[in-house]
């Protein structure tokens, strides 16, 4: 099921909330308005009776590795089998269930990327993981190739440590990202500087959330091959390379469709087809007339 920790002082403005105040106002989101959220900043406005939470990971990892062949599209590995969304509720709600039967009034909510929540930084405080300067939890049992989902409870539970970071001086995700999308900003004045990622320089916003007909002229040169998400900054991480191991759980092994994906036929992608093409995928987030733009801009950069 992945670790099982407790955040503390749930009703306080953390470092974390402030930054993402300051990324909000230097319009690092981009389109994604969802993250102006105010109950980011406060999850009793998420759940007013919260004494705890309960932070969780999966291990995502499959070791295939990504097509080579300029005929061919990249997947984001998070993505190549079935929807995390789903494989995570699974055993959120079975927990959840757990605990309320613990002790009469016991109230939970859970929440897996789909509520005004602050994962990582909630993972990070509950001793899983630390977030790294491309954004990523990174945990030392796997990496950052995890997924995360919350349990808000108004029980009361002994809180575990926060993560300290262990990125060090290490920049290679920094230099490997061909958009410049990780860069270093100011925290406040009294803070050194912190890192984050801006959605508009980003190959994973631009392929996934970009509804736009058209992807921005500067960004398709550096696509890479990515048609849905980008891996590049994980790749190139040390902890990955070194922690990373293959998943136990088998609703995350790639559906065959989804390793080596034709660009040609995703350029003729048409709905009819997507809705067989992506069944319970995560990938259902990025519609037909997305995949065939993704895949018409990555077919200009091949030979």
């Amino acid at each position: 099921m992945g670790f099982v920790a407790v955040g503390k002082e749930l009703g306080s403005q953390s470092p974390q909330s402030w930054g993402l105040t300051q990324w909000l106002q230097r319009g690092d989101h981009a389109d994604m308005g969802w993250m102006a959220d105010s109950r980011r900043l406060n999850i009793l406005q998420v759940m007013p009776e919260a004494q705890s939470l309960i932070s969780l990971a999966l291990n995502y990892y499959t070791p295939h590795p990504q097509p080579t062949q300029p005929v061919y599209g990249k997947i984001a590995r998070y993505a190549r089998g079935r929807d995390y969304h789903r494989v995570m509720e699974k055993r959120l709600k079975l927990f959840a269930r757990w605990l309320e039967e613990q002790q009469e009034g016991i109230l939970t909510r859970y929440y897996v990327d789909s509520g005004p929540i602050q994962e990582k930084p909630w993972a990070e405080r509950a001793g899983l993981g630390w977030i790294g300067k491309n954004g990523n939890l990174i945990t030392r049992q796997f990496g950052s190739w995890v997924v995360l989902g919350e349990v808000i409870t108004n029980g009361t539970l002994t809180p575990d440590n926060p993560h300290n970071a262990h990125c060090g001086t290490c920049t290679r995700c920094i230099s490997a990202c061909p958009t410049q999308a990780i860069r270093a900003v100011d925290r406040s004045m009294s803070s050194p500087k912190a890192f984050a990622v801006d959605a508009n320089r980003c190959i994973a916003y631009h392929t996934i959330e970009n509804r736009a007909e058209q992807l921005p002229s500067a960004l398709i040169p550096h696509l890479n091959g990515w048609i849905a998400g980008c891996d590049i900054c994980q790749e190139v991480c040390p902890w990955n390379q070194r922690f990373a191991q293959p998943t136990d759980i088998e609703e995350f092994q790639p559906y065959p469709s989804n390793l080596s994906p034709s660009l040609h036929e995703l350029s003729n992608l048409t709905d009819h087809d997507w809705n067989i093409r992506f069944p319970a995928s995560a990938l259902r987030r990025i519609k037909p007339a997305m995949f065939r733009r993704n895949a018409k801009a990555v077919m200009t950069t091949r030979p």
